[in-house]
């Protein structure tokens, strides 16, 4: 009984998706910068649905999923940040992109405010919404089964999650990562992946229904 909760459906697991995504309809400028920031696969294709353009500017990539999907599609990933977390995140392209004119294509609802701590360093990055999360809704009667093993893969997925079924405290969780476990109930049983990784993720979960497993 392992559940996968992201919008992508994975071998060896119940799919239960607890997000999808909305395209922002705007015009996306990209004339005055030679950097852009994405942060996940999901900013990658609404770029690529607003402004095909983006993909002539050299690209941050913050993950390795958002990385393939970057050059997927034909773009060059200039640097992929050694931290995927928060101030260390942040620390790192200060570091090496102080000079650059920076833009940082973004869903609505972000879990670190990285333009707020850049400007805090003396380091100026535009930024702009293209994409939005939202729930999908279940009836109660789709609630995982007690001692089930759900797979978090960012702080939406436990958000919509909660706002769906609650949580029991029979459930055990696997999140993608430090900024995703913070988001999980305060008594919530929990493990992290050992890479911000979907198949990491489900290694994991399945360890937990098997600890001998080799």
């Amino acid at each position: 009984m392992i559940y996968l909760l992201s919008p992508h459906a994975c071998e060896d697991t119940i799919h239960l998706p607890m997000i999808h995504f909305s395209l922002h309809k705007i015009r996306l400028e990209l004339d005055s910068y030679n950097l852009l920031m994405f942060t996940s696969k999901q900013a990658v294709i609404s770029a690529e649905a607003l402004n095909p353009k983006w993909k002539k500017i050299p690209c941050l990539a913050i993950g390795k999923a958002t990385a393939k999907q970057i050059e997927s599609l034909g773009a060059k990933v200039v640097h992929q940040p050694k931290s995927f977390y928060g101030v260390e995140l942040s620390q790192d392209i200060i570091e090496k992109f102080k000079e650059k004119k920076i833009l940082y294509l973004r869903p609505e609802v972000v879990s670190f405010d990285s333009k707020k701590f850049l400007s805090k360093a003396g380091m100026h990055i535009d930024e702009k919404v293209i994409y939005k999360t939202e729930c999908i809704s279940y009836p109660h009667d789709e609630k995982p089964k007690k001692g089930a093993i759900i797979i978090f893969t960012s702080p939406s997925t436990i958000h919509c999650f909660l706002k769906n079924f609650g949580w029991d405290n029979s459930y055990s969780a696997v999140v993608i990562g430090e900024t995703t476990k913070v988001h999980l109930p305060p008594n919530a049983k929990y493990v992290v992946a050992d890479r911000p990784l979907i198949v990491s993720c489900i290694e994991k979960a399945k360890h937990l229904l098997n600890p001998n497993r080799l």
